[in-house]
């Protein structure tokens, strides 16, 4: 099951990787949003970070393993994530349209490799239209944050 949108964002290509690339920042939000957090690995942010996510999720706790698997700054990075009889892989693209916008492009692909996880994905595909409009509005949203954190930088 696949998930995508893009975004034009009113910013230079440099400033909206360094944003996308703030891992730190996501983490610290998504441990205010309830997830238990960790990252696996030592150093700088760069190919083969591993982070280890648990988060609560239709009554239980879900647990999952993030893998940067690559990254090509300033035009984005990949992600590979295991989880229980799931798998998925995350891309983010960046374009430079001009030198003051650059469109955003992210991509999620959900797989299964257990019956559960199946049926989970099947039970998403009939609530894919709410599920994709909520993805769209969530990068939206994300793309207005660094439109504006450009305007009051500049």
């Amino acid at each position: 099951m696949k998930f995508s949108t893009r975004e034009d964002i009113e910013a230079p290509i440099a400033f909206v990787f360094e944003r996308i690339s703030d891992f730190d920042t996501f983490e610290k939000r998504a441990l205010r949003q309830g997830a238990d957090v960790q990252r696996t690995d030592e150093g700088a942010f760069d190919v083969g970070a591993i982070w280890d996510v648990a988060f609560p999720f239709r009554g239980r706790t879900r647990k999952m393993q993030i893998k940067l698997t690559q990254i090509d700054p300033p035009n984005g990075y990949h992600f590979e994530t295991e989880s229980d009889g799931m798998t998925a892989t995350s891309d983010v693209t960046l374009v430079s349209l001009s030198p003051t916008r650059t469109r955003i492009a992210v991509g999620i692909d959900l797989r299964a490799r257990t019956l559960t996880a199946r049926l989970l994905i099947q039970s998403m595909k009939l609530a894919k239209t709410k599920l994709s409009n909520r993805f769209k509005a969530r990068v939206l949203d994300y793309a207005e944050d660094i439109e504006d954190a450009f305007r009051k930088q500049g």
